[in-house]
């Protein structure tokens, strides 16, 4: 269903391929890296956060909804214990009714990307 492969020369840096896409990732200076692209967790919340646009795009135009932008703002988080949280916070440049926003708000609990994190998956890892 989904494909990456990961090449990493040196230091924090990676070089990411998602089908014909280049993407980089890396940690922070604060972290040691070089901050030449988005930490793993800011690419988990990319990930969810452009399912959930996706997702939500896709409902609306087959129900013949004009939600105009869609902003998704995410956010990851870890408190002393060890909890850890996602938030999101999701915006709409048109107007919609409150029956459309509950039945939106539905649809996000719903997306894929959701489903995933929040079952957890099974990691098989072998070594070459």
């Amino acid at each position: 269903m989904a494909h990456v492969t990961l090449h990493n020369a040196a230091g924090y840096a990676q070089d990411i391929k998602a089908r014909s896409h280049q993407l980089k990732s890396d940690e922070p200076e604060s972290n040691g890296g070089k901050d030449t692209g988005p930490a793993p967790y800011e690419l988990l919340l990319a990930a969810l956060a452009s399912c959930t646009s996706l997702t939500l795009r896709m409902y609306a135009d087959r129900k013949g909804w004009d939600l105009g932008s869609i902003s998704v703002d995410a956010h990851f988080g870890r408190d002393d214990s060890g909890l850890e949280t996602i938030s999101r916070k999701i915006s709409f440049g048109n107007a919609l009714s409150q029956e459309q926003l509950t039945r939106l708000a539905e649809i996000c609990e719903k997306t894929p990307v959701t489903k995933t994190i929040r079952q957890g998956t099974a990691i098989q890892t072998s070594m070459a």
